[in-house]
């Protein structure tokens, strides 16, 4: 039986590896079982984008993640007038445009499951309260982006999830011609409240593309979401070359939820760069002052393909070195995956 012509005859045995995909009027949802752990992600149609991330439980996304191209400005970036130059990259982050959506499952791709599409899938006639899903061992759902740019351009995300529950992503901007020079390009998670400490394996201490020479490989754990307290709130946090990445959180939004226990979600992220902060960059943006920053509530994730220098080689005013300048007309692609970890 062909993908187009999938009918759910029973419900899927997540205890073989094999994943429920359940086809909502305007979601896609996939359910399976890992170890001990039970997993369920939802893809939305109308949000463009994962808008739910559960394992065993503990809800980890707050909003849909986006491809970002801010990050907040700082002292040098002021001096050397760069927000002025690039400041549609601010715009870029904080509207993007859904163009297109598509899925394939195990290989092949089917017509978009949302209604009337989806009722192909669970006409099944078996009376079950939670409905029936495509049997499959993995499925891939892909999101193509407009930015808000002139010219515009073309950013497209897809997620790939696995019988074992890893969601392998790739993330590609397409270069347009006549853009000015891009902060960064990455993907933003937003947690739903904020995390305990983060664990990564990687450089030493804060390190740009042009400051990573004092950063020294290892295993380092950082409690809470500390952000450096400049006098004027700007970017920080960034960590070059990282191998992987573990976030702990024990709170949730879910008033029910009686296991408090530490939860932990884990990307390997093949040497990209993150920033783990409870702000996002138009937050450190529109602080002028400390105290004008909001009370933390969340946890911002960033993994980063491409991060601009910070320059400062006379504090204000000379731009950042051009090695270290993110061209916005040529491509830029990378790929990480995120993981359950093991009891």
């Amino acid at each position: 039986m062909d993908a187009t012509s999938r009918k759910a005859g029973k419900r899927a045995d997540a205890s073989k590896g094999l994943l429920q995909i359940i086809c909502g009027d305007v979601t896609l949802g996939v359910r399976g079982v890992c170890g001990k752990k039970e997993f369920h992600y939802i893809f939305s149609y109308a949000a463009f984008g994962m808008e739910s991330l559960t394992v065993d439980g503990m809800e980890w996304l707050y909003r849909t993640p986006r491809p970002t191209f801010w990050r907040a400005t700082t002292d040098n970036d002021r001096g050397s007038r760069f927000p002025l130059k690039s400041g549609m990259w601010l715009a870029a982050d904080m509207f993007v445009k859904g163009m297109d959506i598509s899925v394939a499952v195990d290989g092949e791709e089917i017509p978009l499951p949302c209604a009337p599409e989806n009722n192909r899938y669970v006409e099944c006639g078996l009376d079950c309260n939670m409905g029936c899903a495509i049997e499959a061992e993995r499925v891939k759902i892909i999101y193509t982006y407009e930015t808000v740019t002139v010219p515009a351009a073309k950013v497209r995300i897809s997620y790939e999830v696995t019988g074992n529950g890893e969601i392998h992503i790739e993330a590609r901007y397409y270069g347009e011609q006549g853009l000015p020079q891009l902060p960064v390009f990455g993907m933003r998670f937003l947690m739903p409240t904020c995390a305990d400490q983060f664990l990564y394996e990687g450089l030493s201490g804060e390190t740009y593309p042009d400051r990573k020479a004092g950063g020294i490989p290892g295993i380092y754990e950082v409690q809470g979401l500390p952000v450096t307290p400049y006098l004027v709130p700007q970017d920080c946090g960034v960590h070059m070359d990282t191998k992987w990445l573990e976030i702990y959180r024990s709170s949730s939004l879910d008033n029910s939820r009686k296991n408090k226990k530490t939860s932990v979600l884990h990307f390997d992220l093949d040497n990209l760069a993150f920033s783990c902060l409870p702000y996002t960059a138009s937050e450190l943006e529109n602080a002028t002052h400390q105290e004008e920053l909001p009370p933390p509530r969340r946890t911002v994730l960033c993994i980063y393909g491409a991060v601009r220098g910070v320059g400062g080689i006379d504090s204000w005013g000379t731009d950042v070195e051009e090695p270290y300048h993110i061209d916005a007309q040529k491509d830029i692609v990378f790929n990480f995956s995120i993981r359950m970890t093991e009891e």
